[in-house]
């Protein structure tokens, strides 16, 4: 089972883009999905999360305020709207499915079944 993410490219500082993530094979409404995003010499981070039923949605603390995380589910589809992004939020962007949101000083998704969608890149010039 794999998630299908899209929606990077290229923009300048200060532009918005809409990331998409969807599954041609499982309902993304039975879970929490979450978004995360991992930079050139740098770990993986959690960006955005939300759960099943969009009980909660979290973010991590660079992005609040200006990133969105929603849920179509008539389209099975998460996304990420990213609004007024800066230099720093240059990376992969992936996706995630699993049981539920996991929050704190970082976000992330419980790992009982893990999975994950290939990314894509997001390249904002400053």
């Amino acid at each position: 089972v794999q998630l299908q993410a899209s929606g990077g490219g290229l923009v300048q500082s200060g532009a918005s883009l809409r990331l998409s993530c969807t599954s041609p094979q499982i309902a993304l409404r039975d879970f929490a999905i979450g978004w995360f995003r991992q930079a050139p010499g740098k770990e993986r981070e959690g960006v955005s999360c939300i759960d099943v039923g969009d009980a909660a949605r979290y973010y991590v603390e660079s992005v609040e305020g200006r990133f969105t995380i929603s849920r179509d589910s008539a389209k099975n589809t998460v996304y990420l709207q990213m609004n007024s992004l800066e230099a720093d939020d240059s990376a992969v962007y992936y996706c995630a499915a699993d049981h539920f949101c996991v929050s704190g000083p970082n976000i992330t998704l419980t790992k009982y079944l893990e999975i994950w969608g290939q990314g894509t890149e997001v390249t904002v010039s400053s």
